[in-house]
């Protein structure tokens, strides 16, 4: 067990003694965690399957909902094969094995809600799980995931930078009272992925406070490049998925978006190099998200959650 606060240790297998606290902040985050407590079999999506059915939906606008969960249906079962067999292993100490364990979880949620709207939808098998082989724009991004395997790859790109238009672009579809369920699972997901990306960071800083060498001016640089290269492999997705724009987004909106998601991730990780646009196209997503404003999973009334801090505004 970790007695000296460092992430890093031999016992991988040793008893995660989580009192006296070492990383507190990792503690509060699982417990942010707990309060977003969700599950995706709650969710309603009677609304979302007649409109799926009934001609409600665009040729478009079904395109868009294929393109995404075929994206997630691949990257989420990678961020959960790094988390177990990479992040558990390795970081050692108890607090934030705790909180993997929880991230985890959450994974398993995510890959829930891929299978549920597959389901709902009665998608083809070849439309969504088999996206990251037979779609240019999701292959190169899984791709691009399983060559730079690390840390910052899976917490920086694939959570904190190639799930944010997918977020978007399904959010838009919610807000004009379109797969009302689709929307509030995504919803709860972006808190979970909010919390990941804290974590994540709080992660990372940790590590270069401790391991100063590790750090090395190279390995910042090959992190901005493959930021960059996230950024843009991002926007040629967007353009994939909005090839004439809908729902009051369009493919061009993205280069903004992404290169302002990207400045967040940078910025987080005490790194100085910023891209060019640093405005954000979609304000309205944090209102969208905002934890006073989630409803109810039956009735759809406000619920208020606990934690009402749980989200940044950096969307």
């Amino acid at each position: 067990m970790s007695k000296s606060g460092l992430l890093l240790g031999e016992e991988i297998a040793g008893v995660n003694q989580i009192l006296p606290h070492k990383h507190q902040f990792a503690w509060d985050l699982f417990l942010k965690g707990v309060a977003n407590n969700w599950s995706p079999s709650e969710i309603n999506m009677g609304d979302d399957i007649d409109q799926w059915k009934n001609g409600s939906l665009s040729k478009d606008e079904k395109l868009l909902v294929k393109r995404c969960l075929g994206f997630f249906a691949g990257s989420e079962s990678l961020v959960g094969n790094n988390l177990l067999l990479t992040v558990a292993r390795w970081v050692t100490d108890p607090e934030c094995r705790q909180y993997v364990l929880r991230q985890a979880y959450e994974e398993s949620l995510h890959n829930w809600t891929v299978v549920t709207c597959c389901d709902s939808f009665g998608l083809k098998v070849s439309e969504v799980y088999e996206a990251y082989l037979n779609i240019p724009s999701i292959k190169a991004k899984d791709d691009f995931l399983m060559e730079i395997r690390n840390l910052v790859s899976y917490y920086i790109v694939c959570e904190g930078t190639f799930f944010f238009s997918g977020f978007a672009m399904l959010l838009a579809l919610g807000r004009q009272n379109k797969l009302p369920g689709l929307s509030d699972q995504i919803r709860y997901t972006l808190r979970d992925e909010s919390l990941h990306i804290q974590f994540g960071t709080y992660l990372i800083n940790t590590l270069k406070e401790q391991y100063p060498s590790v750090w090395t001016k190279k390995f910042e640089e090959e992190t901005v490049e493959h930021v960059k290269k996230a950024v843009e492999l991002e926007i040629a997705y967007a353009h994939d998925v909005l090839p004439r724009g809908i729902l009051g987004l369009n493919a061009d909106m993205f280069v903004d978006y992404m290169q302002y998601i990207g400045n967040r991730r940078l910025e987080g990780i005490g790194i100085d190099f910023r891209f060019e646009s640093d405005e954000n196209p979609f304000p309205w997503l944090s209102e969208v998200v905002d934890t006073g404003a989630m409803t109810n999973f039956f009735e759809r009334k406000v619920k208020d959650y606990q934690n009402s801090g749980v989200l940044d505004d950096d969307f």
